[in-house]
C-alpha cells in the first residue's frame, strides 16, 4: 500500500521511532494511522470499529512505555491493527487475515510486540499479572499492562484476576477501554485534571502518608477515606476497583493524547496495581462506523467513500439465519422456550428473536460459564433453554457442561455455531473439538446436520429430547437446500444411505457429506449421511460394515476422539474387523485463510477425499478383511 499520504506513519517502523517523534506530531500521526487502518480494512475486510477506537490509546502506550520490554497484553485482540501497524507490520497489512498473512489477532510467533496470544475475551489481566509477578521474581524492572474492554470485564475470569492482583503486590496496570458511552458520564477538562492529579506522585505519596498517620485514629482515617472517595466520585464511582486493591484513575478521554500521555507517564512511576479508565468511541473518525459500530464491527471489503452496500442479489441463507428463524418459529409454538447467548446476539442470529420475544431472550454478557449454568437452572424449573454459542466458546464452559447440565441430565439445547474451520479468524475461533469433547460426556448427544434443511430439522429433534443435545453447524451458507416451513424433526440417532456403491463406504458427518458424495461418485463407493456423532447409528453402521470391504469416515473436526473414533470404537465393541480410514482435521492448529482453501489443504474437499482413499487402498479396491 502506498504511504505517500502518510509521511509521519512512513517514518515509524517500530515504537522506538514513535518515541523519537516530537510530542506535537503525535496528533497528526493519529490522523494518518486512523486513515491507514480504514484504507487497509476496506481492502481486506476485518474488524474496523474497534480498531478506529484504539488509535490514540495505542500511540500513547507505545510513546510512554518501553515496548516490547514493557509488556502490553490486548484483551481479545481484534482491536490491535494500529498496534500491528506501529510495530513493523505496516507493509503486511494487505495480507491481513489471509492464508500466510497477518493474523487478525495478536500472535507471539508473529512479533515480539505481541506479548501474549489472544482472541477469546477476558484473559488479559491474568496474563499480565503473570508477567508482572514473573518480572518481580526474576528481579526485572519492567511494566505489565492489560488493555481490556468494558464487555470483556463482564466475564468471571477478569474478576478472578482482579481479585488476585489486588493482593499480589504486583506492578500491574489495567486499562479499561470503555467504548460504551452510555455506562459512563461525560468527560472533560475537569476530569482530565483530576485524572492527572490522582495519577501523580504527590497524590500517591500524600495518600499513603495520610493513611499511615491517621491509622491510629480510626474516625479521622474514615473521614479521610470518605473525602478521597468524594473526590473520585466527581469523576466516576471507583469503589468496586478500589475494593479489589487497585488505585482507580479516570475516566479520561481515550482520544485525547494531551490527557492520555501525561496520565500514563504519571502512572508509570507508581507502584502496585493501578486501574485506568479510558472512554473511547467505536468507529472514531469514520462517521459511518460511528453511527453503526455493529455493522462495521467486522465488514468485508468495501469502498470507504460509499460505505457498506447491500448486495444486488441476496446471498444464500446461512446456517446462522436458519437457526434464527427456527428459534422464532419454535418459540411461537412452545412458550417454554427461552434463548440464551453470551454476548453474541448478532453473531448467533438472535436479533429477530429478541425483537419478537424480548421476555424470553437473555444476553448474559461475555460469560460462557454463567450462560451454561444459568440455562441449567432454568431447565430445573421446566423451562426449555436453547443456548446459542460458538463451538470455540463452549470450550470455556466445559466444566459447567459436564457438572451442571449433563450430570443432572437437563434438557438444554446447545446450538453450536462456527463448527469446523472458520476461515479468516483462524485457530482461536475454529470449532475443531466439539465432537470429541461432547461425545465423551454421559447423557449428551451430538447432531451433525449436512445442510440447511437438516439443520432446522435436527434442531427440532434436539428440542424434543428430555436430555442435553448439541447441534453443530458451520459458519456461512451450505449447499442451498431449502429448509422446510414446518417444524418437522428427523429420527433421533438415525442416519441414512445417500448413495449405494460397492466395496468402500464413506460415512460422512455434517456438511462434508456433499464433497463425500462427489468422491463417492468418482470411486463408485457407498456414501452414508450419519447425522449423529452420538448416539451413533450402530445398526446402520454394522449393516454397512457387513456389506463393504472398508469404511472411510469424514468429519470437519479433529480426528483424535472424533466421530471416526466413535465408528472404530463401535466396530471394536461389536467384534467387527474392518479397515477404517479416518479423515478430518489433524493434530495441529490450523491458521487463518479462505475456508475452501483450508479444507482443500487438509484433504477434505472432494478431490482430497478421493485422493486419500486411493492412497490408502490403492487403485484396486481392497479385498475383504479376514474375520
Amino acid at each position: 500500500m502506498s504511504t505517500t499520504n502518510y509521511p509521519l506513519l512512513e517514518s515509524v517502523n517500530d515504537p522506538a521511532d514513535l518515541r523519537r517523534l516530537p510530542r506535537a506530531d503525535l496528533k497528526s500521526l493519529a490522523t494518518e494511522l486512523r486513515a491507514y487502518v480504514l484504507e487497509s480494512v476496506s481492502k481486506t475486510g476485518g474488524h474496523l470499529s474497534s480498531n478506529l477506537g484504539t488509535v490514540e490509546l495505542t500511540i500513547a502506550l507505545h510513546a510512554v512505555f518501553d515496548t516490547p520490554r514493557d509488556r502490553v497484553v490486548w484483551d481479545v485482540g481484534h482491536q490491535t491493527y494500529p498496534h500491528k501497524i506501529l510495530t513493523g507490520r505496516r507493509e503486511r497489512m494487505s495480507t491481513l487475515r489471509q492464508f500466510g498473512g497477518l493474523s487478525g489477532f495478536p500472535q507471539r510467533a508473529e512479533s515480539e510486540y505481541d506479548t501474549f496470544g489472544t482472541a477469546h475475551s477476558s484473559t488479559s489481566i491474568s496474563a499480565a499479572l503473570g508477567m508482572a509477578l514473573a518480572a518481580k521474581q526474576k528481579g526485572e524492572d519492567r511494566h505489565a499492562i492489560a488493555v481490556i474492554g468494558d464487555g470483556a470485564m463482564t466475564a468471571g475470569m477478569a474478576f478472578e484476576a482482579l481479585n488476585n492482583a489486588g493482593v499480589a503486590d504486583a506492578n500491574l496496570l489495567v486499562i479499561l477501554n470503555d467504548n460504551d458511552m452510555s455506562i459512563s458520564p461525560p468527560v472533560g477538562a475537569l476530569n482530565r485534571y483530576l485524572a492527572q492529579l490522582m495519577s501523580g506522585q504527590f497524590y500517591a505519596k500524600a495518600r499513603d502518608v495520610g493513611k499511615s498517620v491517621l491509622r491510629p485514629v480510626p474516625p479521622l482515617l474514615e473521614l479521610a477515606k470518605r473525602l478521597e472517595q468524594q473526590a473520585k466520585g466527581m469523576v466516576v464511582p471507583a469503589t468496586l476497583f478500589e475494593k479489589f486493591g487497585f488505585n482507580y484513575i479516570g475516566p479520561i478521554d481515550g482520544h485525547d493524547l494531551d490527557s492520555l500521555i501525561p496520565t500514563l507517564e504519571n502512572i508509570k512511576g507508581l507502584k502496585g496495581p493501578q486501574f485506568l479508565h479510558v472512554v473511547t468511541k467505536k468507529g472514531q473518525g469514520y462517521k459511518l462506523a460511528e453511527a453503526d459500530p455493529v455493522a462495521y464491527h467486522g465488514p468485508g471489503k468495501f469502498d470507504p467513500r460509499v460505505g457498506l452496500v447491500k448486495p444486488a442479489t441476496p446471498p444464500k441463507q446461512t446456517f446462522t439465519q436458519v437457526f434464527g428463524q427456527w428459534l422464532c418459529d419454535m418459540a411461537a409454538k412452545d412458550e417454554r422456550l427461552v434463548g440464551i447467548t453470551p454476548a453474541m446476539r448478532e453473531g448467533s442470529g438472535m436479533v429477530e428473536f429478541e425483537q419478537r420475544f424480548p421476555g424470553r431472550y437473555y444476553d448474559v454478557g461475555i460469560a460462557e460459564q454463567h450462560a451454561v449454568t444459568f440455562a441449567a437452572g432454568m431447565a430445573c424449573e421446566g423451562v426449555k433453554p436453547v443456548v446459542a454459542i460458538y463451538s470455540t466458546f463452549l470450550q470455556r464452559a466445559y466444566d459447567q457442561l459436564i457438572h451442571d447440565v449433563a450430570l443432572q441430565n437437563l434438557p438444554v439445547v446447545f446450538a453450536l455455531d462456527r463448527a469446523g474451520l472458520v476461515g479468516a479468524d483462524g485457530a482461536t475461533h475454529a470449532g475443531a473439538y466439539d465432537i470429541a469433547f461432547v461425545r465423551c460426556i454421559p447423557n449428551m448427544s451430538m447432531a451433525c446436520p449436512a445442510d440447511e434443511r437438516e439443520c432446522r430439522q435436527l434442531l427440532t429433534t434436539a428440542f424434543e429430547q428430555d436430555h442435553p443435545v448439541a447441534v453443530r453447524y458451520p459458519r456461512g451458507a451450505g449447499v442451498g437446500v431449502q429448509p422446510l416451513a414446518s417444524l418437522e424433526g428427523l429420527p433421533f440417532g438415525k442416519g441414512e444411505v445417500r448413495r449405494k456403491g460397492a466395496r468402500i463406504a464413506i460415512l460422512a458427518f455434517g456438511t462434508l457429506l456433499y464433497p463425500a458424495l462427489e468422491a463417492g461418485e468418482a470411486l463408485g463407493a457407498t456414501v452414508v449421511n450419519m447425522r449423529w456423532a452420538k448416539p451413533l447409528d450402530t445398526e446402520l453402521l454394522l449393516s454397512v460394515a457387513a456389506g463393504h470391504d472398508a469404511l472411510v469416515t469424514v468429519e470437519e473436526g479433529c480426528t483424535m476422539g472424533g466421530a471416526g473414533s466413535a465408528v472404530a470404537e463401535a466396530l471394536n465393541a461389536a467384534g467387527v474387523q474392518c479397515p477404517v480410514l479416518q479423515l478430518g482435521l489433524p493434530d495441529a492448529f490450523i491458521e487463518h485463510g479462505d475456508p475452501a482453501k483450508l479444507l482443500a489443504l487438509q484433504g477434505l474437499d472432494a478431490q482430497g477425499i478421493e485422493r486419500s482413499i486411493r492412497a490408502r487402498f490403492g487403485a484396486q479396491q481392497p479385498a475383504r478383511a479376514a474375520a
